[in-house]
């Protein structure tokens, strides 16, 4: 940058200035930049910010400078190598140097992750970066900021948003430039391996990667910023590997600051669309449809405790890559086994975001052997829905019956209505998750399975007559109609309950005989 242009423009290195927030493992919260977070990861606890999707993005981020900077990992042998004896911490300064001049966040030629050129004919609020503030497609409920006097906002909020921005966004039509697509993975839940510090965490991450398909894997900031006329041409290709998934550019941005630095407006519009590509993302679990192949998988309005076996790693490999690898770098160092895991993500409806989530799980210990462990929790959450298919059965009736009056069949719509505002599943089901969790902390190698099951099927067997009765007694108090209903729809409870009593007399220890 020359005199003048320095003169003008406010200086931000992201390379330098702090704006990636942690906690220290003393508990202690700050902000660092790339060189410290990195190179003192293992005295950071973790990336901790108010929205999901911003540390989602932070450490795909962070994964793909290490990429780059490491050259690798390129096969497990070298990846356990850096676990055992932390990274090389020349090779990442020396890196970050080469590429210093490209992390500016304010540059007349390289602005990171942005389009210098772009001069759009509307100026948008930076709000539209945030998911919790653009009323574009994600208004909520408690936010009061005006997007026509929304202020101005530091350069690390601005950075980190715009990073969870080219992650996260989805699709929503025509822009100033081209159509605007959504991200490669931004409608899927990412999942992440948790260790004792971040060291840890980004190693098991850390997924290897082809020699080859490493050398041209090149990130958002190595590559040259795509041209307008490319741009409005609707720019497309394949993504070339890990860095340069985690670093796509889906918008084409340019924040504009003031003389303080501080970002009040940018330009915002299409970027570059992501072609279809067999190439998996690692932090991405899969599923397999009959007719549109493999899937990734997604948030759905139920708990996402009730997926959780495709986290898990099996013959089929649709487990997300992270996973993998995190239980292949613990198996080497027993001690620093992943005992957790995070998944992140949102949910959208086309171009509107519904919700966006972050949950953590138990990774179960007995990952560590060479149980089945993802086929026995599969079984136990499969026992799970047919009790609540059981229930819903048992529901349906009760309306059909009650709605009815003995007189004519009642219309589908207000069944359906009806059982929307019994809460009788919404029972079952949060009075399940929590035995849930207990269940995978206590999956040890050293456990029987069939002892696990056992105390499963038994806390099925409570949260569903405890669904039930509490139902029941709302009932009792109701009139004649009321109770008749109930006594006919109760059916298939009392079937599928006396089912479990059997399962469970089965795998209950013989009594001894006096």
């Amino acid at each position: 940058m020359d005199d003048a242009a320095q003169a003008v423009t406010p200086r931000f290195n992201l390379i330098d200035e702090p704006w990636i927030p942690v906690r220290w493992l003393d508990g202690h919260h700050g902000e660092l930049g790339i060189r410290d977070t990195l190179l003192q990861a293992e005295r950071i606890a973790e990336i901790q910010d108010a929205s999901p999707l911003v540390v989602a993005a932070l450490h795909r981020f962070l994964l793909a400078v290490l990429y780059r900077a490491l050259e690798g990992p390129t096969d497990g042998q070298q990846a356990k190598n850096w676990f055992n004896l932390g990274w090389p911490g020349g090779k990442i300064e020396a890196y970050l140097e080469r590429w210093r001049e490209r992390f500016w966040l304010f540059d007349p030629r390289y602005p990171f992750a942005q389009i210098p050129s772009f001069e759009p004919r509307i100026w948008r609020a930076w709000t539209v970066l945030a998911a919790e503030h653009n009323a574009d497609n994600a208004k909520v409920l408690f936010d009061h900021v005006d997007v026509n006097r929304a202020g101005a906002i530091a350069p690390a909020q601005a950075i980190r948003w715009l990073l969870a921005t080219q992650t996260f966004s989805v699709s929503c039509g025509k822009s100033e430039l081209s159509h605007t697509g959504t991200a490669p993975s931004a409608t899927a839940v990412m999942a992440l391996p948790l260790g004792r510090n971040l060291f840890d965490t980004l190693s098991y991450a850390l997924v290897p990667q082809n020699r080859l398909v490493l050398a041209g894997d090149l990130p958002l900031w190595e590559r040259e910023p795509e041209t307008l006329d490319a741009l409005k041409g609707g720019c497309e290709r394949t993504p070339s590997g890990f860095a340069d998934r985690y670093t796509w550019r889906i918008r084409a941005i340019c924040l504009q600051a003031d003389a303080e630095g501080m970002v009040s407006r940018l330009a915002f519009a299409s970027g570059v669309g992501p072609q279809a590509e067999q190439q998996s993302d690692p932090m991405l679990g899969y599923r397999v449809d009959e007719k549109k192949g493999r899937l990734p998988v997604v948030f759905r309005e139920r708990g996402f405790w009730r997926d959780f076996d495709s986290l898990l790693p099996d013959v089929t490999g649709c487990a997300p890559q992270v996973i993998e690898h995190a239980v292949a770098l613990g198996r080497a160092v027993p001690q620093r086994f992943p005992a957790s895991v995070m998944v992140a993500g949102q949910s959208n409806d086309k171009a509107k975001i519904e919700y966006w989530r972050m949950e953590r799980f138990s990774l179960p210990p007995a990952l560590a052997g060479n149980r089945t462990v993802r086929t026995e929790i599969r079984a136990l959450l499969a026992e799970a829905e047919q009790a609540q298919t059981a229930l819903w059965q048992a529901c349906k009736a009760f309306a059909r019956n009650l709605l009815s009056r003995g007189e004519r069949e009642p219309a589908g719509k207000d069944v359906s209505n009806f059982l929307r505002q019994m809460p009788v599943t919404d029972t079952y089901w949060s009075s399940l998750e929590p035995r849930f969790h207990q269940i995978l902390a206590e999956y040890t190698e050293e456990r029987d399975p069939d002892d696990i099951r056992l105390s499963w099927l038994r806390h099925v067997c409570s949260a569903m007559r405890s669904a039930w009765r509490a139902h029941a007694s709302g009932v009792v108090a109701g009139d004649a109609w009321a109770i008749r209903a109930l006594v006919q729809a109760e059916a298939p409870v009392l079937r599928h309950l006396g089912r479990l009593k059997d399962e469970i007399s089965k795998l209950e220890p013989a009594k001894e005989s006096a």
